[in-house]
């Protein structure tokens, strides 16, 4: 019983871990895009089709 609630602390701590990783990454603007936006008005979203006569 014992190993269950060692591998429950194991893993809160590794998920903690992961969770400050991110939070990190977040503060340091790791997941700041750039470079999109500013080339998002370049490109066309709609699909042109060709008419056929």
């Amino acid at each position: 019983m014992s190993i269950i609630i060692l591998i429950a602390a194991v893993s809160i701590l590794i998920a903690g871990g992961f969770l400050v990783a991110f939070l990190w990454g977040v503060k340091d603007g790791q997941f700041d895009d750039d470079f999109a936006p500013p080339n998002r008005i370049l490109f066309d979203d709609t699909i042109k089709t060709k008419i056929k006569k």
